[in-house]
């Protein structure tokens, strides 16, 4: 952040000696705008994100990180107190958007966690790191191609939120953007319960990929509305062709809290 940028040809941009291909906009506001972008000497994907700043008090503000969703999580946690469910909805409505405008390009963000999810001065959330997003759908043909993905889950995707068909890729199936789905639930149950709902059984050396293909048990007298835990069950299925799409869960989400008027569609 705060080095130069140029174009220095038709397609292209340089930022610190590193050259980058202009894939698409995938979506832009008042003061900033967001475009998908290909490392030339990498090949990894990027969201590059570029803010109007019209004086140096703007450029000031656009340096400012004021952190994750995961240190918003332990700080909670460590006062003792969890979030509550309308700062919850205002976040969870973010991150599904962004993720829908992902989804909508044909791509899948693939590891989604709270430590990819910033949140700016509004508590609205901007999806990062995207090194391990590719294509949405990703039809397998054959044993040797299923162990090709599973290998590239193991290296690329969180294991404690990654989705359980990731874990033992089948023959002749179809891995879709609904990955994202399974790991979007994750991250609600983090912001619900300060922890996601595997992380323990990580942290203990216990079989994860076991863990997950059993169906979640959501703790008891929890704070929150039924509607809220309805929509993390909802998420949190194992097989992916009875998991809902993220269009699905966003007129979940709005059925319980309305979105709030002027909230950014594309948060990336």
């Amino acid at each position: 952040m705060g080095h130069a940028l140029c174009i220095c040809s038709r397609g292209t941009i340089t930022i610190n000696n590193k050259r980058y291909l202009l894939i698409h906009r995938l979506g832009e506001g008042g003061f900033s705008y967001v475009d998908l972008v290909e490392g030339l000497q990498d090949g990894r994907f990027y969201a590059l994100k570029r803010i109007i700043c019209h004086d140096k008090d703007d450029r000031q503000g656009a340096l400012h990180e004021r952190g994750t969703l995961w240190q918003e999580v332990e700080a909670q946690r460590d006062k003792g107190s969890f979030m509550p469910e309308e700062r919850i909805l205002v976040i969870f409505h973010g991150i599904c958007r962004g993720l829908q405008a992902i989804h909508n390009k044909g791509y899948a963000h693939r590891d989604l966690k709270p430590t990819n999810v910033l949140l700016d001065n509004e508590d609205q959330p901007l999806l990062m790191d995207l090194g391990s997003m590719n294509q949405a759908r990703i039809e397998v043909r054959s044993s040797r191609e299923a162990m090709t993905i599973q290998d590239w889950a193991a290296q690329r995707c969180t294991i404690s939120y990654r989705a359980p068909e990731l874990f033992n890729v089948e023959r002749e199936c179809v891995i879709d953007e609904r990955t994202d789905i399974w790991s979007l639930g994750c991250v609600l149950y983090c912001m619900m319960f300060g922890e996601g709902p595997y992380d323990m059984i990580f942290q203990k050396g216990d079989s994860v990929a076991l863990a997950v293909q059993n169906r979640l048990t959501v703790p008891q007298n929890t704070r929150y509305s039924p509607a809220l835990e309805h929509l993390l069950s909802s998420t949190m299925v194992v097989n992916p062709q009875e998991r809902p799409f993220v269009a699905d869960i966003i007129c979940q989400l709005e059925a319980i809290q309305p979105p709030l008027t002027g909230q950014d569609a594309t948060r990336i």
